[in-house]
């Protein structure tokens, strides 16, 4: 968000940070001054009283990832550098002895829920924010006059979190919704690009910059709750990173279009890398996804439709001359169904029934996974590991990752078989939920579960014995 270089915090949310309350919940659109106004308060609270600020988001690898780096920002504005000590994981108040600490929920919750003195539990990029994790923290954050701060911009109307604290919040909460209409710090080059987006597509804008939250799609493939439930599942249900490993390279067609990586080792996805490249940079994105393959003993999959069709002829070059090749194979989204004739739901649907193509079963075949993890987390149903899906908390780009694997709705040809919204749907204006940028990260990510993925050949024990 840019703001004027003016240090003082919205006068539009000053009621909202001196009502009294046990939550306060601020939401809305992007480029409403939000994080920012939080910021702004918690520095002049920690400035004048003794306050303990556990300051917490979903996902968080690296303290950069938190919101370390906007309460320094806000400590340098209002001229404070000297009253504060900025340490690598900690920002400490000199006189006042004020505190603000940093976890992610996700790898931490234990160890969260072990704290003590909590003034202020500020949970950013909220809409993340899982059941299960509110049942710990509420009764976590019980010191006298403590504090909750829910701070996040809605995804949908069915979230946890927008459920919770906006349709039904709990008792001693004010909440508050706030856009870049009541930010009167932003530069006319943003309220430009606002405006444009606006004119472009009103649905889309009333989303991003409205904070309206987009209705739960049952025409997803995926549902958000299932790959929520995902995340580190392979620890929730005792099975390991086991069996084959591979690499989905999703190729940057043109424009804006990003290329992507993901790495799964069996049912396990535990890396994800995506970047820009033009289209006569592929033998350097090969050059990136064969250097990733290798690091992780890795086989490819890569998107063969487009720009990646030469990309095998890439992969041949760079594994010329090399004692340990690489393995590639292409997969072509546009092409046949595997195995047309086998048995996919009884009593009687085959893979040829029910698939327009080899995108569409792979895709089915992976929320399958997830579907069935979630019924194992939620319910206990037992599954095979090569059933399952997981991802690992550790995976780069996790956020956008449950967003693209979410978003793609379920389609289908003249035939009644089904298939995947294209990429050329998902970018149209008009469409319903509004236009989504190319789910790069996702694609990459289903590749890796391909069903026609050759596994490299395996040599028994006993055939080993008798060599």
């Amino acid at each position: 968000m840019e703001t004027s270089a003016r240090a003082t915090l919205n006068p539009c949310l000053r009621e909202f940070w001196t009502t009294p309350a046990r939550n306060r919940v601020l939401y809305g659109g992007r480029s409403s001054s939000k994080s920012w106004d939080a910021a702004g308060f918690a520095v002049f609270l920690a400035s004048n009283y003794k306050v303990r600020f556990l300051c917490t988001r979903q996902f968080q690898n690296k303290i950069e990832e938190s919101v370390y780096t906007l309460i320094k920002a806000q400590i340098e504005r209002f001229g404070l550098t000297s009253q504060f000590k900025i340490l690598d994981a900690k920002i400490i108040h000199k006189r006042t002895g004020s505190e603000f600490i940093f976890y992610g929920l996700w790898r931490h919750i234990d160890e969260i829920k072990s704290l003590e003195g909590v003034d202020v539990l500020w949970i950013e990029e909220a809409h993340n924010l899982t059941e299960g994790q509110w049942q710990i923290l509420e009764p976590t954050i019980r010191k006298e006059h403590s504090q909750v701060w829910v701070i996040f911009n809605p995804k949908l109307s069915t979230d946890f979190t927008y459920k919770r604290f906006v349709v039904n919040p709990p008792p001693k909460t004010v909440v508050r919704k706030i856009n870049y209409t009541e930010n009167p710090f932003l530069s006319r080059t943003i309220l430009d690009v606002i405006e444009a987006a606006q004119l472009e597509d009103p649905e889309e804008h009333a989303h991003i910059y409205l904070g309206e939250p987009r209705d739960d799609d049952d025409g997803v493939i995926i549902k958000r709750s299932w790959i929520q439930a995902s995340i580190d599942a392979h620890k929730v249900l005792g099975f390991n990173a086991s069996g084959f490993k591979r690499i989905g390279f999703d190729v940057a067609d043109s424009g804006n279009d990003l290329c992507a990586n993901v790495a799964a080792h069996g049912s396990v996805v535990e890396w994800a890398d995506e970047w820009k490249a033009q289209e006569d940079e592929l033998l350097k994105s090969c050059t990136r996804t064969y250097s990733a393959a290798r690091d992780r003993g890795a086989s490819i999959l890569y998107d063969s439709i487009g720009v990646g069709a030469t990309a095998g002829a890439k992969f041949k070059e760079l594994n010329d001359g090399k004692p340990s090749p690489i393995r590639y194979e292409k997969f072509n989204a546009g092409a046949a169904v595997h195995m047309p004739e086998k048995l996919y739901q009884k009593p009687d649907i085959t893979n040829g029934d029910m698939f327009a193509n080899i995108k569409a079963q792979t895709w089915w075949l992976v929320a399958d996974r997830f579907r069935n993890t979630f019924n194992a987390i939620r319910n206990g149903e037992k599954f095979r590991d090569d059933e399952l899906i997981s991802i690992s908390s550790d995976c780069p780009k996790l956020d956008k990752l449950i967003d693209e694997l979410s978003t793609p709705r379920r389609d289908y040809d003249g035939n009644g078989r089904v298939k995947v919204e294209s990429k050329k749907d998902l970018a149209k204006p008009n469409r319903e939920g509004g236009a989504v940028p190319s789910p790069n990260l996702a694609d990459a990510f289903v590749m890796c579960f391909s069903p026609t993925h050759k596994a490299p050949m395996r040599i028994s024990e006993d055939l080993l014995r008798r060599a």
